[in-house]
């Protein structure tokens, strides 16, 4: 009887262990419990209230081109994000009209305070979303990342002071540390009491407020030239911003070097950074 029992008794532990320690896998699941994964469902848009969208949980092998093909820019805008951000185990926005949110913009397609300005440029951070007027009519518009908490984008009315095609961060480093973050086609809108300049330029967009200060717009061919992805570049805002604002029709040659200007673009900051839920 005893022999009987301590033979169960093995058997129980060997199962045991065979049923909750399983060997490793190459390819784990995703695991929508996870606290760690981005839920862009929880950032909430005012112009997204009366607009029908679904979650959808990245899967491991999913990608915006698998999911949506030739819309996955319509989907990355939506989400203020860019490809590179894109991951298993997050949540995203995806419209429920597509060929409706292919048009979709949150900025006002007039906007009285820039009918006597030629070109205005209106930055919206409780939208992250950046606006090019004309005579005070919306020519076009993009995601925007600005400041994350505790580094906020400062609001007010400020001009463009100066552009810098090829300028670096001289405060931060790539992720992998090998140099300087990459600021192409940079724009300067504002000197700060403590000598920070604040400036639109290219950056990373994970579809939230990341900078520490700066207003980033997509720019792929820099991602792709500091990391080597996405292997065609699609999304060239930044290039598009900074041709419209400060670029050689408006100006004398560019040449790539830090240059003060005249004249340029008003920018008007406006609104705080969005509400996430709980």
């Amino acid at each position: 009887m005893l022999r009987k029992l301590l033979a169960f008794v093995v058997l129980a532990v060997l199962f045991s262990i065979v049923v909750y320690n399983p060997s490793a896998i190459s390819l784990p699941g995703a695991n929508p419990q996870d606290p760690a994964k981005e839920d862009l469902t929880r950032v909430e848009y005012p112009s997204l209230a009366k607009v029908a969208w679904r979650g959808h949980f990245i899967q491991p092998s999913e990608t915006l081109e698998s999911l949506f093909g030739e819309d996955w820019p319509v989907v990355a805008r939506f989400n203020r994000i860019d490809r590179r951000h894109v991951y298993p185990g997050m949540t995203i926005k995806v419209p429920v009209d597509m060929a409706a949110a292919r048009s979709y913009t949150p900025m006002p397609a007039e906007y009285p305070e820039a009918k006597r300005y030629g070109k205005y440029i209106l930055i919206d951070m409780t939208e992250q979303w950046m606006g090019a007027y004309e005579n005070g009519k919306l020519r076009f518009s993009a995601p925007a990342a600005t400041g994350a908490p505790g580094h906020e984008t400062p609001v007010g009315i400020f001009r463009i002071d100066a552009r810098h095609r090829t300028h670096t961060s001289s405060l931060y480093k790539t992720e992998d540390e090998t140099g300087q973050y990459p600021m192409d086609n940079a724009m300067r809108f504002h000197i700060g009491p403590d000598n920070a300049a604040y400036w639109i330029h290219a950056r990373d967009l994970p579809g939230k407020p990341a900078s520490h200060g700066c207003v980033g717009l997509y720019d792929e061919a820099m991602q792709n030239r500091v990391y080597g992805i996405p292997a065609k570049p699609v999304l060239l805002d930044s290039e598009k911003f900074y041709a419209w604002a400060v670029g050689e029709n408006e100006y004398e040659d560019d040449t790539g070097n830090l240059e003060e200007l005249e004249d340029a673009p008003v920018v008007e900051v406006r609104g705080q950074n969005p509400v996430y839920r709980k």
